[in-house]
Formats: structure tokens, C-alpha cells, sequence
């Protein structure tokens, strides 16, 4: 493992392992990204996974808003996209302008060669996906210890939906159906993608992600019951063995996050899942999540994205109504949107939000 400069603030590693503060920390999904001009410069004419490939591009687009919003963020998050996974199980995934990601031959079925081929293959997780964890170490190295840097990956149910559906869906019809026509295949892929990500969530740890967070972005299409089957089961796989594939590694194990998106029937259940902290989106009361939490985890979260949009006054409300309902944020609470930031958000709206998060929180 490379040797990191040491950490000048660890205020998010700290109120992750459930200390108590001087204040709540901030970062925010989605936060290197394209609301930012000096995000368009960077990238260029380049894809957006041939962003992601290059080590240097990804850690300069990874410090962007650490160094403009110098000193209000707590945390920066390795830019990468959760679908490197399903292209190292040998999906071919694009990135389509104005439309988001495609895959040109998504899984038909389970007679389909494709899933018996993914099922089958030996993934060299190390070798496949070695330009995120390239993009770790440098940008480990690059912040030189401002901030903790995290590292993540999409949750099975959500991984296996874009596999199957081809891209993002509105009814999720294919993959609605391969969990009720075939729910014993189902659950083989998902137990395949799960192996994978505690390999890739543990090799970027080893890279120098210093905590982890899994996205299942499409949590909120799921009933209650179904949730309980296609979903939890899977994250809390991830929860209870990456510790023990760190262990295997000697990795000092680090803080775990989990953000099912929408699945707002699940939190009592997230609570359990064997993870640190619980994202909540901006479906949530913050002062019903803290009850229903009761101390058990850490919750981040939850403004909704869409106050960025709201001018300056509206934004400030929001915030004084989610630290109010978090009770201070001085234990058990990481400050963050419900979502990731949104298209066409103005950055200077954004710094506001984040200035107004440190004007009420600091005593």
C-alpha cells in the first residue's frame, strides 16, 4: 500500500464510527460533475468512460470541488461509475449523450449465452478495473490529506436492473419480469455481482479509499417484500464480507455506507444491515429517520437536490429545517442531498448551501 500523507481532517471518519463532534460533516453525491465549468474543460471531447479509465483525468475531476469549495467539504468521491462492474463481468456499456448509459445487447433471459457466460466467468476484478484503483492512489496522493476520499460501488439489484433493462427505465418492465418469472436465475447473477463488489470495494480500499459506499440507486422500485429479497440480502453480503476479505488482506477495516434510494419502508432494516451509516434520500423526515434510527447508525443526508434550483432563501430554510430535525448534527449525522447534484445547477447556489450548512452548525 502506498504511503498517504497523514489526514488533516477526519471529521467524517470520525462521526462515521458514531463520535460524537464539533460539528457535521458535508460532502455530496455527484458532486465532481458537470455543473461545474472546470469539469467540461477537463474532460473535453472524451467519453465519459474513457474519463473514468484514465487515472489522471478521474482524480483531477475528483479535486474540482474540493479545491473550489475550498475548506467546506469534508470528503471528496473517486469519480467512476457504477457500471465499470458490469463491463468487468463483459458487458459492453456506453455512455450516451443527453440519454445516459446503454447497453447495446442487455440479458434477454436466462437461456440467453450472454448469462451463462457472466455466470461462468472467472473475473480478474484486480486486472479489470486496475485504472479506478490507479485513479485512488493518485488522487490519495494529490489531496495530501485535506480530506478523506471515498471510494464506492452500485448495489446488486441496482447493478442487474441496468443489465437487464439496457439503460435507465421508467417501468422496469424486463426486469420486473426476471425477478418474478425467474427468481432462482435472478438471484444467481445477483450473488455473482455481489462477490465482485466486495472484491472491487476491497481493492480500492487497498488503493487508499478510506470508507465505501454502495449505491442501489433502484431500491425505491421494489415492494417491501421483494426488497427483502432481491436487495437486502445482497447488501448485507457485501456488509459481512468485505470486513472479513480486509482481514484476509490485513486492511484495517473501514466505515461502510449504504444509500438505498427510495426504499424509505426499509430504514428500520437498513439500520441492521450490518453497514455504518444509512443515506436517506429527500423522501424522509430527518427528526422520523432519527427515531426510527435511534442511535443504532449513522444517517447521511437529505436535502432534496431540487432546492438548488431555488435561490438563495429557499435554500437557507431547507437547511436550517434539516439540521433542526437532525438535532445539531453534533452525533450521528453526515450532511448531504437526498440525491446527487442535478444538471445546470449554479455552482455559486451550490457553495451557498454548503456555507450555510457550516453558518448553522457552527457553534
Amino acid at each position: 500500500m502506498s504511503e498517504f500523507l497523514p489526514l488533516e481532517n477526519d471529521l467524517l471518519l470520525r462521526t462515521a464510527r458514531g463520535e460524537t463532534v464539533e460539528r457535521p460533516p458535508v460532502w455530496v453525491m455527484r458532486q465532481a460533475g458537470r455543473y461545474l465549468p472546470e469539469y467540461h474543460e477537463a474532460k473535453g471531447d472524451r467519453d465519459f468512460f474513457e474519463c473514468c479509465q484514465s487515472p489522471e483525468i478521474a482524480s483531477t475531476l475528483t479535486l474540482q470541488p474540493i479545491d473550489h469549495y475550498d475548506g467546506l467539504l469534508d470528503a471528496a468521491i473517486i469519480f467512476s461509475d457504477i457500471l465499470v462492474v458490469p463491463q468487468a463481468l463483459g458487458m459492453k456499456v456506453e455512455m450516451v449523450d443527453k440519454k445516459g448509459p446503454h447497453f447495446p445487447e442487455p440479458l434477454q433471459s436466462p437461456d440467453d449465452p450472454q448469462y451463462k457466460q457472466i455466470l461462468a466467468k472467472e473475473v480478474d476484478v484486480k486486472k479489470e478495473l486496475d485504472y479506478v484503483y490507479k485513479a485512488i492512489t493518485l488522487t490519495r496522493h494529490k489531496l495530501k490529506g485535506r480530506v478523506p476520499l471515498f471510494g464506492f460501488c452500485g448495489a446488486p439489484w441496482t447493478l442487474l436492473c441496468y443489465m437487464v433493462e439496457g439503460g435507465g427505465s421508467k417501468i422496469f418492465q424486463n426486469i420486473k419480469r426476471w425477478i418474478y418469472q425467474y427468481p432462482e436465475a435472478s438471484k444467481k447473477l445477483l450473488q455473482k455481482i455481489s462477490e465482485v463488489c466486495v472484491e472491487y470495494l476491497a481493492l480500492q480500499i487497498q488503493a487508499g479509499a478510506q470508507i465505501v459506499q454502495v449505491f442501489d440507486s433502484w431500491a425505491g422500485e421494489l415492494t417491501p417484500a421483494s426488497f427483502e429479497e432481491v436487495s437486502l440480502p445482497y447488501l448485507r453480503y457485501i456488509s459481512e464480507q468485505l470486513p472479513k476479505r480486509l482481514q484476509q488482506m490485513n486492511i484495517e477495516v473501514v466505515p461502510m455506507v449504504v444509500f438505498a434510494k427510495g426504499a424509505w419502508y426499509a430504514l428500520g432494516k437498513l439500520c441492521e444491515s450490518g453497514y455504518d451509516v444509512v443515506g436517506l434520500d429527500w423522501l424522509h423526515d430527518p427528526a422520523e429517520a432519527m427515531k426510527i434510527a435511534r442511535g443504532r447508525v449513522v444517517l447521511q443526508g437529505n436535502a432534496d437536490p431540487g432546492v438548488l434550483y431555488g435561490g438563495r432563501e429557499a435554500i437557507t430554510h431547507v437547511v436550517e429545517g434539516m439540521v433542526k430535525g437532525f438535532g445539531g448534527g453534533k452525533k450521528g449525522w453526515i450532511a448531504n442531498l437526498g440525491h446527487g447534484i442535478t444538471p445546470f445547477v449554479k455552482p455559486d447556489d451550490f457553495g451557498w448551501f454548503l456555507q450555510e450548512l457550516r453558518r448553522t452548525t457552527t457553534t
